[in-house]
């Protein structure tokens, strides 16, 4: 049975967000919010969490993982950052954009794309999300949370625990959070692509 923890959305309980990371760093898989949507999270080198995760998804092997991170110092530590694209991931962060980056050694080898060796980065504009991952050494793993045969990512907390209850060890509900994907830009050429349009305005881009 998982846990559901009730969090301001504006100004976190830091004992509840402790509890959180926590459950994160003792191998839990846990519901969350972002600025996006809510999205399913564990600890960065936790190899069964994220099998647990492929599993409540029904991911393939190919289904690339998102690294959210605290912050842009935090980004420079998993991925590769020359001076442009920099300057356009300070422009827009935190916010709802997902970069394609070249990874470091730091990434494991499993969460790669198997070809071009890049990663997913993000740095949400969430409260919450912001909170648990300043409390955290690393990075979150983590993937919207839409159900295998949905195109939208769930939104209510209460529906999200009923259904995952047996799945999850933690379910926390923010309030209202959005359904909208995040925009997907690439940085690692030096001309930025946008790979798809979503919440975040990518006109800077185009």
């Amino acid at each position: 049975m998982s846990q559901f923890f009730q969090i301001h959305p504006e100004t976190p309980q830091q004992r509840l967000i402790q509890q959180a990371v926590e459950i994160i760093n003792n191998g839990g898989v846990i519901v969350y919010p972002t600025d996006c949507a809510y999205a399913l999270g564990c600890h960065l080198g936790d190899k069964r969490a994220m099998e647990r995760i492929k599993r409540i998804r029904q991911l393939n092997d190919k289904h690339n993982f998102t690294l959210v991170c605290r912050d842009l110092s935090e980004i420079s530590t998993y991925a590769k950052v020359d001076n442009q694209a920099y300057r356009a991931i300070k422009a827009h962060t935190p916010g709802a954009y997902t970069f394609i980056l070249s990874a470091t050694s730091e990434v494991p080898r499993r969460l790669l794309h198997p070809k071009r060796r890049t990663i997913g980065i993000r740095v949400p504009n969430n409260p919450i999300a912001l909170a648990l991952t300043g409390s955290l050494s690393e990075p979150i793993m983590s993937t919207s949370l839409i159900m295998p045969g949905d195109e939208l990512p769930l939104t209510d907390p209460y529906d999200i625990r009923e259904l995952l209850q047996h799945d999850v060890d933690l379910v926390i509900d923010g309030g209202y959070c959005g359904m909208e994907a995040t925009s997907v830009v690439s940085l690692i050429n030096d001309i930025p692509e946008v790979l798809r349009q979503g919440a975040g305005d990518t006109s800077a881009f185009v």
